[in-house]
């Protein structure tokens, strides 16, 4: 009875904060879903699932669960992989049957908001880089997050799906404007554009955890296509616009080193970067940053890809792992390779740097405000006055379910909302608010 009173301990780890971490978010979740197995199989068998020790357990993996700040990303992290590799390697059923042990690690999470956020990104990327291996798999654990947090929660989730399939209609309907253009300004019968085939992915902008559109310059050949579909789309919807996201596509290209010819995937910024080598042979960074325009941070990654990596279609000068401003690149002609085709992954960590946390805890924050204000607003109308501390306990019940809301940030969301007068302070007693119809 002393030790279910206590609880189980974290699993052992190296890694960022109280509670575990480790370095690897497969590993963690893997021996956090091993130790609930061990604990609820001693309860089941013991105990007869006594309700006084399964509380004990299901309160102390709540409390080292949320004592590591990373389980939100570590937990869809191991979604992710769980959906693009072990897939192919477990069988459905298996991976299904994982999803369900995975889901009640998801119920013990009190930042509901910020998996939601970390999951959409990992989404994201299996869509848009058509990894999606299972179509069920991946709609039956968006229906069990529904089923745990409700419609609200995964809206946003299904309406990526719901791109997806229009988007596809979409270059339908595009292919088959190409093919009656006959080789007039659009192209060819063959649905191609100048030669180029053209796929494109319509993403509605609040569904998708999208970065600002760059100014990236596309290669000639490329803004026709671009030019063309624009044309078509803008004429069948009228009203909207579009915005190129250069750093969530990708690109097969046709190389020839020596005469031995490959067929290359890479990401749309590396597709600018290679094009350039088409009528020279060297190219500094300088000139690479002036033709393209990619953002210096994904510039620098795309080039370590291609002149640093596995697959060095081109070389650097001078040698070294870093990309600087002062660096040279040189078309690698003596490159060989034993597949003829292959893909060139982009340089970049699994998991969020430091840098990269902050910000994102710096836009969960934001995003935070207006939830806090709609529950205050939510609250006042139904009550009409109500004491201050009742109201952020009010408030804090209400968003329970996606995160914890910090009291300050509620008091501040209160003051914004007395400024803009859709609250007031009752003048007889100055802890109790009042709401402005």
């Amino acid at each position: 009875a002393g030790a279910a009173g206590s609880g189980p301990s974290a699993p052992p780890a190296d890694g960022d904060a109280a509670g575990g971490g480790g370095k690897d978010p497969v590993t963690y979740v893997e021996e956090l879903l091993k130790l609930k197995g061990r604990y609820d199989e001693v309860i089941e068998r013991a105990f007869r699932s006594d309700k006084l020790f399964t509380n004990a357990v299901n309160r102390a993996f709540e409390s080292f669960v949320n004592a590591n700040a990373r389980s939100p990303e570590y937990l869809s992290l191991y979604a992710d992989h769980l959906l693009r590799r072990e897939v192919r390697a477990a069988g459905e059923d298996e991976v299904e049957a994982v999803l369900d042990k995975l889901v009640t690690l998801f119920r013990y999470l009190q930042e509901k908001d910020l998996f939601e956020k970390y999951y959409k990104q990992h989404l994201a990327k299996r869509l848009l880089g058509g990894r999606v291996v299972s179509d069920d798999l991946e709609r039956a654990m968006i229906s069990r997050i529904k089923a745990e947090c409700g419609f609200q929660f995964t809206s946003k989730i299904e309406g990526m799906f719901g791109d997806i399939k229009l988007s596809a209609d979409a270059m339908k309907g595009f292919r088959e404007h190409l093919a009656g253009a006959r080789g007039a300004e659009a192209g060819a019968p063959d649905g191609k554009v100048g030669g180029v085939e053209l796929s494109v992915q319509v993403l509605t902008t609040g569904h998708w955890p999208t970065q600002p559109a760059s100014n990236c310059i596309f290669p000639p050949e490329v803004q026709r296509c671009i030019d063309a579909f624009t044309r078509y789309y803008l004429a069948q919807h009228s009203g909207r616009t579009l915005k190129w996201h250069g750093n969530m596509g990708h690109a097969d290209l046709r190389a020839s080193f020596s005469g031995r010819r490959h067929e290359v995937n890479v990401s749309t910024y590396q597709m600018c970067v290679l094009l350039l080598f088409n009528d020279r042979d060297a190219v500094s960074y300088e000139e690479i940053a002036n033709a393209t325009q990619i953002p210096a941070a994904d510039l620098k990654r795309a080039l370590q890809s291609l002149a640093c990596a596995k697959y060095k279609i081109l070389t650097k000068e001078p040698k070294g792992r870093d990309v600087a401003d002062s660096d040279v690149f040189h078309f690698n002609d003596n490159f060989t390779a034993k597949q003829i085709r292959f893909k060139v992954g982009t340089v970049s960590a699994v998991k969020e740097t430091d840098a990269e946390k902050a910000e994102t805890r710096t836009k969960m924050d934001e995003d935070r405000k207006p939830q806090v204000e709609a529950a205050i607003v939510r609250t006042m109308k139904s009550r009409k006055a109500l004491e201050h501390n009742l109201l952020v306990a009010e408030v804090a019940s209400q968003l329970r379910g996606r995160f914890v809301a910090d009291p300050q940030m509620i008091k501040k969301r209160i003051e914004s909302l007395i400024e803009r007068e859709f609250l007031e302070r009752d003048k007889g007693d100055w802890k109790t608010y009042k709401y402005l119809a």
